[in-house]
């Protein structure tokens, strides 16, 4: 059996990783003097109250190696193969940790580490259609195939309410060259090549903008696979959140809309105000 395991970046719903049994490796979120595990005893609330009065951006590191070897450890000792996911190898050393996790099992032969290229639920649009190939009895390689022709297809992108956070992040290219009017605009921000990297700047009011960068998604939209596309959130007013659902619905595309919040290594680097729309690009 193929098991399917996530690092906590994948940013997908208790409901979503019980329905397709994901294991999740939480990376680590460093508010201070105090760390906190990603998803399990941190709050995006308790996130946002820290920056807010500390007037600084919170960190992130890579999940530990204990907490690796302890996930895995019970999934190869009852005999499963493992695809593990990570956030893109450019952000983060936590795919290296899971690999080296293995090597401590002696498990090499048994654990695939696949490099998403990716964050949030770009990646969990990849660990949803690994389980369900799982589920449908393919092979360990042939599910890694398969996401190798995925991978580029995701299309990953989030507007963000100001590019503070990413800014003193530097998680962001394009970021300083805008920091100066970041509380003035609403940049989109897109995932290419394993990379964010600022694409558009929206003017107005958030309600309207978050609306027009859906949009300006639609014929693209029009192209994806139907199977579920993802609204993901940091944080918005309820009535925007809707404003998109009902959008999406409208154009009677997908089998699924999903709904997440964004967890708290995204939310550090993105701050407060932040939704994305992702999807499966299957035009090619």
């Amino acid at each position: 059996m193929v098991r399917i395991v996530a690092d906590s970046t994948c940013d997908l719903s208790p409901e979503l990783v019980k329905r397709f049994n994901i294991s999740i490796l939480p990376l680590h979120v460093i508010l201070g003097d105090k760390e906190y595990k990603d998803g399990v005893d941190i709050t995006l609330d308790e996130l946002f109250a820290w920056s807010d009065e500390n007037k600084t951006t919170p960190k992130t590191s890579a999940p530990s190696m204990e907490d690796a070897v302890d996930l895995l450890k019970p999934i190869i000792e009852a005999g499963d193969e493992i695809i593990a996911f990570s956030i893109s190898f450019s952000m983060s050393t936590s795919g290296n940790v899971m690999r080296i996790a293995a090597e401590e099992l002696e498990a090499e032969d048994k654990v695939t580490v696949v490099d998403s290229k990716n964050l949030s639920t770009g990646i969990g649009l990849l660990v949803c259609k690994a389980a369900e190939m799982a589920n449908e009895g393919m092979s360990r390689s042939d599910i890694v195939a398969k996401l190798d022709e995925l991978i580029p297809k995701v299309r990953a992108s989030f507007v963000v309410d100001t590019l503070t956070y990413l800014h003193r992040g530097g998680r962001c290219s394009g970021a300083a060259r805008f920091a100066g009017t970041a509380l003035k605009l609403h940049p989109r921000i897109e995932v290419v090549d394993g990379a964010m990297q600022v694409s558009k700047k929206y003017r107005g009011k958030y309600s309207a903008v978050v609306l027009n960068y859906v949009k300006d998604m639609e014929e693209a939209m029009m192209k994806a696979d139907p199977t579920r596309v993802f609204i993901t959130f940091t944080g918005v007013a309820k009535e925007i959140e809707d404003s998109v659902r009902e959008y999406l619905e409208s154009l009677n595309k997908f089998d699924e809309i999903c709904i997440t919040y964004a967890g708290g290594t995204v939310a550090s680097h993105c701050g407060y105000g932040t939704l994305g729309v992702l999807f499966i690009d299957d035009s090619k």
